[in-house]
């Protein structure tokens, strides 16, 4: 397994990460755990170490169920989880934020014992809270590392000036943030400052939540509770125009004898070595051609017909609805 490190000094983990998140919600909730256990068991396999989930997934359920697949097998993972975005049981669609102190305290403390671990290596504040200074919620997270319960602070979402405001306080070792050909918006400023400050990078969403792939050719194709149903990329004339320029990019792929998903993927890898994309799945056998886009090597002339079907900002559609687009690169 290829490795670049998170950041100049965060830690070395594989090329292509992992996202938990689709194992135990958003996509269905028809579940199944043997296969998402089993996934997790691959990945490691494989040489996969970096594994991401969050609180919020569940809520709570997805860290359960990676803490189960990592029993006896900690020392071959870096383990990366977010706080920050809070969710009501008795409402599945609200969504609060906090970046207290004292709720960044007692949120890690649940993390833990879901985990099943002593010590997270990176922890992210999932969104920035406009209502919190970010030094504060950064000091707490400070104090998390002195106190051995987190290694790394990462953030996700955030703008460059409370990046900056953040580093200050504290080293940030990673950004995560959505980034794959139909979500570029990161390299106007974003990439840039994280170059400069030597902030890791981890993409999110890498394939354009599966629609990248090329396997999806309608809004039918989805379970009728996936959350993707009510995404803008994913309605009507959206879906219809984001398909046409996934059409034009499977051609590249065939004649380069690989799936779309991985000419995609290898794109995203080749913009620097200090990217690491995480992409999600919950079945095996997609892990394992994520994995395969790390041998996918792209001339300059490849890259540069996939930018020109997919330039900047050329996606039909925002990324998410408007209430979760609000907490998106929040200031204060």
């Amino acid at each position: 397994m290829q490795q670049r490190q998170l950041g100049k000094t965060g830690p070395l983990v594989s090329s292509i990460g992992l996202g938990c998140m689709g194992m135990s919600d958003f996509y269905s909730t028809a579940q199944d755990e043997k296969e998402a256990i089993a996934t997790l068991h691959r990945a490691l396999e494989l040489g996969v170490t970096l594994l991401d989930t969050a609180d919020m997934y569940g809520p709570h359920t997805n860290e359960a169920l990676v803490g189960r697949a990592i029993k006896g097998k900690r020392q071959q993972v870096v383990l990366a989880t977010k706080f920050g975005i809070m969710r009501d049981p008795s409402n599945p669609h609200a969504r609060g934020v906090c970046g207290r102190p004292d709720y960044v305290r007692q949120a890690v403390e649940g993390s833990l014992k879901r985990l099943g671990v002593d010590e997270i290596d990176l922890y992210y504040q999932h969104r920035v809270d406009p209502s919190v200074p970010i030094e504060e919620t950064v000091g707490a997270l400070s104090d998390l590392v002195t106190a051995g319960k987190i290694r790394y602070i990462g953030l996700s979402e955030a703008p460059v000036a409370l990046l900056e405001l953040a580093h200050r306080e504290h080293p940030i070792t990673a950004l995560q943030t959505e980034y794959s050909l139909w979500t570029r918006d990161v390299e106007a400023e974003i990439l840039p400052a994280c170059r400069r400050l030597g902030i890791g990078f981890v993409p999110y969403s890498p394939l354009g939540r599966g629609f990248l792939s090329g396997t999806l050719r309608s809004p039918e194709d989805l379970a009728p509770d996936d959350f993707r149903r009510t995404n803008p990329r994913f309605m009507g004339d959206n879906f219809a125009k984001n398909l046409a320029l996934v059409e034009q990019v499977e051609q590249l792929a065939q004649a380069k004898g690989v799936p779309p998903s991985q000419l995609a993927l290898a794109w995203v890898l080749a913009q620097g070595d200090d990217i690491v994309p995480i992409p999600g799945t919950k079945r095996r056998r997609y892990l394992e051609e994520n994995i395969a886009a790390l041998d996918v090597q792209l001339a300059p002339e490849e890259v540069a017909a996939i930018e020109a079907i997919f330039p900047f900002a050329a996606a039909a559609g925002e990324r998410y609805g408007t209430e979760s687009m609000a907490t998106i690169n929040s200031l204060r």
